[in-house]
């Protein structure tokens, strides 16, 4: 009988504590596993069963430092609009880095951005990257650099494309604090470009347990999956939605096109403007792949709205 202190399993650690991060470092706590959450600061309330630690993962020693003994690293990293093209490829190229050496697996949350304008066209896993904007190229260009290092064998990555984000504890999103404070209080809820077109929305909920899904299942690495995402319906559908939840009609202010309103100021809108394509056409998002081989199902549009306002509820109720 061996007199060796048994080791604690390795953990899941992940880079970024916004919403997905945090939403996603608890799914992962209720899901058995040993967490830790990684931001510059380790600020933030206590999780229980997560251990916050400090590492700036855009630089090599601090993304080494992140990973440590990690079984899989989730990247959920994101920075200020005006910086994603100066700092996103420091991050993976840190990260990357950091999971070759390490031989952690590498789960990556993405955007729909590489797809660029497609015409209304419904976006699958094999729609073409056509992305014009300065930013839809560099998260292609990314993209295209975890997939490498995947088929070179330097790394095993999987990546999660989320359309917009909606749900308890998001903020910053065209569906976040833009809308539900002024439908609890009958103040300014802002909509963006065309509202009567069919707009997919991701519940930050089905971001973690998809992001999650995918550390704990490798046979899904190598490739771009479509996180669960419920069918498309227009921004004005959901407005009314949220209208039967509050009791009250919404005062809608409609951007027509990009210009500094309530939470977003001058500099996110003049680096958001190149963008605002999303808002001009259809933006829907089929993620039957994903549902398909993994055997999950998103979460109800209905199930959405009450949970954000509800978390409004209280998070307006404690300012």
């Amino acid at each position: 009988m061996s007199d060796a202190t048994p080791q604690p399993y390795a953990p899941h650690t992940v880079l970024g504590s916004g919403p997905a991060g945090t939403g996603l470092a608890r799914e992962l706590v209720r899901r058995g596993h040993r967490v830790r959450l990684v931001d510059r600061k380790a600020a933030g309330p206590a999780i229980e069963g997560v251990e916050r630690f400090a590492a700036d993962v855009s630089t090599a020693d601090g993304a080494r430092a992140a990973v440590g003994d990690a079984a899989v690293v989730y990247h959920c990293v994101n920075v200020d609009y005006h910086l994603q093209t100066e700092v996103m490829p420091r991050v993976q190229a840190a990260v990357l880095a950091a999971v070759e050496a390490s031989g952690a697996r590498l789960v990556v949350l993405d955007t729909l951005y590489p797809y660029g304008e497609t015409g209304g066209a419904v976006m699958t896993e094999d729609s073409p990257w056509q992305a014009t904007s300065r930013k839809g190229r560099m998260r292609a260009e990314l993209d295209e650099r975890y997939l490498a290092a995947h088929r070179a064998g330097r790394a095993r990555v999987a990546l999660g494309r989320s359309a917009d984000f909606v749900g308890p504890g998001v903020l910053n999103s065209s569906l976040g604090a833009a809308v539900f404070p002024g439908a609890l209080t009958g103040g300014e809820v802002l909509g963006f470009g065309d509202i009567d077109l069919p707009h997919s929305y991701t519940d930050i909920r089905d971001v973690a347990a998809g992001l999650a899904t995918l550390g704990e299942r490798p046979e899904g690495d190598g490739r771009v999956w479509h996180l669960p995402t419920a069918p498309a319906v227009s921004t004005r559908e959901i407005h009314m939605m949220i209208e039967r939840r509050v009791g009250r009609p919404l005062n809608v202010t409609v951007l027509a096109e990009p210009r500094p309103v309530g939470p977003f100021d001058e500099r996110f809108m003049a680096e958001y403007a190149e963008m605002f394509y999303q808002h001009t056409e259809p933006q829907i998002v089929d993620s039957t792949a994903f549902e398909r081989f993994f055997g999950v199902a998103p979460k109800q549009l209905a199930d959405t709205v009450e949970a954000t306002v509800t978390w409004y509820e209280e998070w307006l109720g404690s300012r």
